[in-house]
């Protein structure tokens, strides 16, 4: 071939090989609305600031922060997930070994007969020979990626890679928010556990003062035997709360990777439930789609579908290899490099599965197939993610309102039985009159201690809906979404 005709020969083969078939990947637009800010959000109570990195930092919690960062540096199944993530990495570094000539070194001894050696012996009239044989041998290849199948398989696994990361990441969600809600479990029936106190206190009083006025001859043995049924049933409240408390301070002790005769101690210490220094920040929908781990990675899955359909289409074409090598055979060792010895060659080669298409048309029609479902899904998964955030503001929001009520309520109850104290002191009104408002104080209180709990695991739900907490915090620091490289 003239110099001419191999400069415009090699100008084609690059013009081919940058050129990758398949469909390359744009980012889906999400359903209409996705992206506006929510309708469920109280704007008394939430703001539409996006939510920070570390969201359980806005409790102001010390205790509440240790608690998660040695959750992530503890959990058995954030450890088998980074590992994925550490394989899928692997096979993304293998995968761009493609762009590079493939390499090999050989070198063998054999003792015994060759085939060769013997018919040369024989042609020329000696016996066959038990000899020693030494061959070493350096081959090469490169694939030209004419139609981009290399770089497809590269794309593949790199997206591949990213929504492994993303399942990580959303693995690091779940266990901030269930580290908070147990810490929260703990601490809000540690705040029943002391209202049950209060409440047994004050029942125990107003036992003591019913007994008095029978003593003096104002009241009977009915109106003591009415005020220590309530006594009882007061304290009857304590042993069920106290079981929950350390069943929840268990539940925290395994979320930390420890056995429970190594519990943290909160049972003892926290006694009220952390509450919000400040409004809650919730965003907007685009930036909640920005941020879930579970969206980005059903969009990484999304692209891993797109590039397999590239290599797929590949496959439907010849792939042209250039492959060449250099190395000697000889009965002696030092005669490896002689030219008697010396074997060398280079040349293209060309694989192709023609005229038989079935295999490779149904391959690709698998990837088209994969990449409609993968589709799809990342429609289900944004639905389901806003879905789930107006869920949880909707149920917070109710419990805020709820608990205004119940705060209303209870300083009702206080002053009603205020009012009932002074009234039976002055024997305006019956003991079954002053129980009544006894009671309905004390249940005043256990409903405002249980709306406590209730805001506060609501409040968590939202923080897990926004797909808060998968930045890595083990160091305090933060780990960007993965760059898609597009």
């Amino acid at each position: 071939m003239s110099p001419a005709r191999s400069t415009l020969a090699l100008a084609a083969l690059t013009a081919l090989s940058g050129c990758a078939l398949g469909p390359d990947y744009q980012p889906p637009t999400p359903p209409q609305g996705a992206t506006a800010p929510f309708v469920s959000a109280n704007s008394a109570a939430t703001t539409s600031t996006e939510l920070p990195v570390f969201w359980w930092q806005l409790y102001d919690d010390a205790e509440l922060n240790q608690l998660i960062v040695q959750a992530f540096a503890a959990n058995q199944d954030l450890k088998a997930a980074e590992a994925n993530l550490a394989a899928s990495r692997a096979i993304y570094e293998g995968a761009r070994s493609g762009l590079y000539p493939q390499t090999g070194l050989g070198f063998g001894a054999t003792y015994g007969r060759d085939p060769t050696t013997d018919e040369i012996l024989e042609l020329t009239g000696r016996k066959p020979q038990t000899i020693w044989l030494f061959d070493s041998l350096l081959d090469a290849s490169y694939e030209l990626d004419l139609f981009g199948h290399v770089r497809r398989s590269i794309e593949a696994a790199k997206d591949n890679s990213q929504a492994v990361a993303a399942a990580r990441d959303e693995l690091r969600v779940t266990i901030a928010a269930e580290t908070a809600r147990a810490y929260g479990q703990v601490c809000t029936l540690g705040e029943q556990i002391s209202v049950a106190n209060r409440s047994l206190a004050l029942v125990s009083q107003q036992r003591r003062i019913v007994a008095q006025r029978r003593d003096d001859g104002a009241g009977s043995n009915f109106d003591v035997v009415q005020a220590d049924v309530l006594v009882s049933q007061v304290r009857a409240t304590l042993p069920p709360l106290e079981g929950q408390r350390r069943a929840a301070e268990f539940e925290l002790t395994a979320l930390l990777g420890q056995t429970p005769a190594n519990a943290p101690g909160l049972v003892e210490r926290c006694v009220e439930p952390p509450r919000l220094a400040s409004l809650m920040p919730v965003g907007d929908g685009a930036a909640l789609l920005r941020r879930r781990p579970d969206v980005r990675e059903a969009d990484r899955r999304l692209a891993t579908s797109l590039a397999e359909i590239g290599v797929a289409t590949a496959d439907l074409y010849p792939r042209i290899t250039l492959s060449g090598f250099y190395g000697g055979a000889a009965s002696q060792i030092d005669m490896l490099g002689s030219n008697s010895g010396l074997a060398w060659g280079m040349g293209p080669s060309i694989s192709w599965a023609f005229p038989n298409m079935t295999g490779p048309l149904a391959r690709l029609a698998q990837a088209k197939a994969g990449a409609a479902a993968s589709l799809a899904n990342f429609n289900s998964v944004v639905l389901q993610a806003l879905k789930e955030t107006e869920q949880a503001l909707s149920i917070y929001r109710a419990e805020l309102d709820h608990h205004a009520a119940l705060a209303t309520a209870r300083s009702e109850a206080q002053q009603e039985f205020g009012l009932a104290k002074d009234e039976f002191a002055a024997g305006e009104i019956s003991n079954l009159d002053l129980l009544t408002a006894e009671q309905t104080l004390i249940a005043a209180d256990d409903a405002i201690a249980l709306s406590d709990a209730a805001l506060l695991q609501d409040q968590i739900s939202v923080f897990k809906a926004l797909g808060g907490g998968w930045q890595d915090s083990r160091d305090g620091g933060t780990v960007s979404a993965p760059n898609d490289g597009r």
